[in-house]
């Protein structure tokens, strides 16, 4: 996990992913965008992969949890993401622990973890935001 945490610093990314055969991928996206693209579209490099993350709040934890990841590393992790990881018996470490997620441009909450405050299952928390991205498309394509 180390090596994934140091290419974490030092490559400025977003996520960082060792899947099961031993294989790092870096990512760049915002948020929890390339855990819902890697669910959605190479599920595989999800199962059984170690990863280390810039945030890790509850909506990221349940989508690792689906997922199948097997140990997972966030610089800042929200408590609220504890519980799944620890139902999941996701082994998971972190820089800061924090209350919850806020976004960078102020003390504002981060709107995911507002819309999966009250999910109590990992599945409920991925469904939740499914449901989430799939309005938030079909309001920008009207």
């Amino acid at each position: 996990m180390e090596t994934l945490v140091q290419i974490l610093r030092r490559e400025q990314c977003s996520l960082v992913v060792r899947d099961a055969s031993g294989r790092v991928t870096l990512y760049n996206k915002k948020g929890v965008r390339d855990l819902e693209n890697l669910l959605d579209h190479e599920p595989e490099r999800l199962r059984g992969a170690c990863l280390a993350d810039k945030v890790i709040g509850k909506a990221a934890a349940g989508m690792v949890v689906v997922g199948g990841v097997r140990s997972v590393y966030a610089e800042v992790m929200s408590r609220k993401a504890l519980p799944l990881l620890q139902k999941a018996k996701i082994d998971y470490s972190f820089g800061q622990l924090v209350d919850h997620i806020v976004i960078p441009a102020g003390d504002d909450r981060c709107p995911l973890e507002q819309i999966v405050a009250s999910c109590q299952t990992a599945e409920d928390v991925v469904g939740t935001l499914r449901r989430h991205f799939q309005e938030m498309k079909q309001k920008k394509n009207k």
